[in-house]
């Protein structure tokens, strides 16, 4: 009886365990969609934790359009700000640019500085293929292996992807657990920076030593849109005050909060909103790189009508994710998940990054990983009583989880082996190694600053 009695009790949690297992089967046996599985499991989750049909669909709704009303107009707006820079070729210009005179070392820590800025605007896939050609010429041309450029590009995108807004993954941890992204971004900023020196030049440098970088045999047909002219080629400076502009306005906004009321505060709120942060870059990006010739017009217009494209996933994906936390919100498994890993020592930054890391290795995408563990997070945050600051590192340690170990059910490990003509083995022993590493030092990172903050 008392059995019974506790099975019943914990009706809630035990439908979330059995919904997550599902999840994975159906993402990673059946290659289900990860919208319709999460929706699926979502639904099937409230409903086998006692809730009636129309309170679970009631729950869905809520928790899809809580959570979309804010991150879809980010993610649309950093869709526009990315196809304008990478369109008028602004990325080109700013890579060539570091590439010509500099030694091939310094270029290592260059090209990783590229990758974190490139990826911020632009989807790590996108940004890699763009970049790819660059990087493919300056090592042939200095016989070196593609790959020891390649990695620290690699690690700056997947840094900047991970940690840096307004890349979708970040934004939608910081909505679903209620983090400030003026603090996401000051630690994903401290953060990445040493992640991505480790995981990138020093990793690199540490391979090159024991002559381990795999040679490689690149041959793939680059599509990019580097064919402006001269007089068209937009100068490097503008896309690195572009890029950092939209970051910086966040972080205005953020510290308006310590402010008196006044003026001053009234304005950095207006500016430092992501909203207005990312439509000011839009249109900053628009007025200084928009093309003076029909072609390039042309080619700009077409860049802006297919940046939805990419998004479209994403944000639904991200939605599925919001509902899913309103489920365990709404039928008290939040609440248990939360008791029952405060009760075994496993705080908010702990249990984010373990579940970011199992989602992550389980099923590939760290975009889902980062947006399911958040939602599974959520619970422990609220009850833990976080500061502003402790939920950014919270954050920033959730989306280090989600980075780590790219393998062999993640398209991105694919696509640079492909790009880099390297085998699944000479990937796994560079590209997963350089993800776990962000990972890693990413996550004691947050456990340093975390303890840093608790004693002040």
């Amino acid at each position: 009886m008392e059995l019974t009695e506790a099975l019943f009790a914990y009706r809630p949690v035990l439908a979330t365990g059995f919904g997550i297992a599902a999840l994975l089967a159906l993402i990673l046996r059946a290659r289900m969609n990860a919208f319709a599985a999460l929706l699926l499991v979502s639904i099937f989750s409230a409903l086998a934790a006692g809730m009636a049909p129309n309170d679970a669909f009631e729950t869905l709704s809520k928790g899809m359009g809580g959570t979309l009303g804010f991150i879809a107009t980010v993610i649309g707006l950093g869709a526009l700000f990315g196809a304008i820079l990478q369109a008028s070729g602004a990325l080109d210009a700013l890579a060539s640019k570091l590439s010509s005179q500099s030694s091939f070392k310094s270029n290592q820590w260059k090209i990783a500085g590229i990758g974190l800025l490139a990826s911020t605007p632009v989807f790590f896939d996108v940004a890699l293929i763009i970049l790819a050609p660059l990087i493919l010429t300056m090592a042939h041309d200095r016989l070196k292996p593609a790959m020891s450029l390649g990695l620290p590009l690699m690690a700056g995108l997947a840094v900047g992807h991970a940690f840096l807004p307004p890349t979708p993954g970040p934004i939608a941890i910081a909505e679903l657990i209620g983090a400030e992204l003026g603090w996401v971004i000051l630690f994903g900023a401290i953060v990445g920076g040493i992640a991505l020196a480790v995981s990138g030049p020093l990793f690199t440098a540490y391979l090159d030593r024991r002559s381990r970088i795999p040679i490689g045999a690149p041959a793939f047909d680059f599509e990019t849109n580097t064919d402006h002219s001269e007089e068209e080629k937009p100068k490097p400076g503008r896309a690195i005050i572009l890029i950092t502009l939209p970051l910086v306005l966040i972080l205005l906004g953020t510290l308006a909060n310590v402010l008196q009321d006044g003026l001053l505060k009234y304005l950095l709120e207006i500016i430092g909103h992501p909203f207005s942060a990312l439509l000011i870059a839009c249109g900053a990006s628009w007025w200084l790189l928009h093309p003076r010739t029909p072609q390039g017009r042309k080619l700009l217009s077409d860049a802006l009508a297919r940046s939805f494209e990419p998004t479209g996933a994403v944000i639904l994906v991200t939605g599925a994710g919001g509902a899913f936390k309103q489920v365990l919100v709404d039928t008290g498994a939040g609440e248990q998940i939360a008791n029952a890993a405060l009760g075994v020592g496993f705080g908010p930054l702990l249990a984010g990054y373990v579940l970011a890391v199992i989602l992550r290795l389980a099923q590939g995408s760290s975009t889902v990983a980062m947006i399911t563990s958040a939602g599974l997070t959520a619970p422990i945050v609220a009850m833990a009583d976080l500061t502003a600051p402790q939920l950014g590192l919270v954050a920033i340690a959730i989306a280090a989880g989600a980075t780590t170990g790219s393998h062999v059910n993640d398209s991105g490990f694919w696509l640079v082996g492909r790009v880099f003509g390297i085998t699944p083995g000479e990937t796994l022993r560079t590209w997963t190694v350089s993800t776990t590493l962000i990972s890693v030092v990413g996550f004691l990172m947050c456990v340093l600053l975390y303890a840093s903050l608790s004693l002040f």
